[in-house]
């Protein structure tokens, strides 16, 4: 305002810190360059990954920077994720969906960038993430929201037919968002990761690494 009369602010969820590259130790954890289609082929055939790009998110949730990725499917994907984050059996899993495809899957299909509603799952295709009462907090993603995001979800899509991915937060219980690549790894090491995606890399565990993608 002082400066040049302007008081409107943008305001953006993705306001935390950059990632930090801080170490060169990750281990059983070997890296290739970040390429979308082999993790999009990665989650389709029963990979859970760790996923980092950009600023954290300000606020509880994870909102596509620091996420833990997997398969909307099969069931038993949400018993994985819960016992990665150390929570109980139930609890329900959040879907991340392309925006321009929520109608194949939620009901009402409107826009929900913040993961803030909660909607009536309309498809079969998406046990990890529907709840007992088939219902679902879902996340909409749109290209101009999380550009990066956006594009995983859509070679999700060309690779597994569905637009919809397991998304919860990348975080030490009790802690803030994994920020760091020590951290990263040690997560990834200690809850069983079969990788992770920092920024323009992917780092699987040694018997993933030498798997051909087809």
């Amino acid at each position: 305002m002082h400066t040049k009369g302007i008081a409107k602010i943008t305001w953006s969820p993705y306001a935390g810190e950059l990632s930090q590259n801080d170490t060169d130790n990750t281990g059983t954890f070997i890296s290739e360059p970040y390429d979308i289609r082999r993790v999009a082929r990665l989650l389709h055939e029963g990979c859970i990954l760790g996923w980092v790009q950009g600023r954290y998110e300000m606020g509880p949730r994870a909102l596509g920077n620091r996420s833990i990725l997997a398969a909307p499917y099969p069931r038993e994907n949400l018993s994985r994720l819960n016992k990665i984050k150390n929570r109980e059996g139930f609890r329900p899993i959040a879907p991340v969906c392309l925006e321009e495809r929520m109608s194949e899957y939620f009901c009402p299909p409107h826009p929900s960038p913040f993961m803030l509603e909660f909607r009536k799952v309309i498809s079969a295709k998406i046990p990890a993430v529907t709840h007992v009462d088939n219902s679902a907090r879902p996340q909409s993603v749109n290209k101009s929201q999380n550009c990066r995001l956006h594009q995983l979800l859509s070679a999700y899509h060309d690779v597994s037919g569905i637009g919809v991915l397991c998304n919860t937060s990348l975080n030490f219980n009790g802690r803030g968002f994994i920020n760091r690549l020590s951290d990263l790894y040690r997560f990834a090491s200690e809850h069983d990761l079969d990788g992770f995606v920092i920024e323009d890399k992917l780092f699987l565990n040694s018997d993933r690494h030498h798997e051909n993608v087809k």
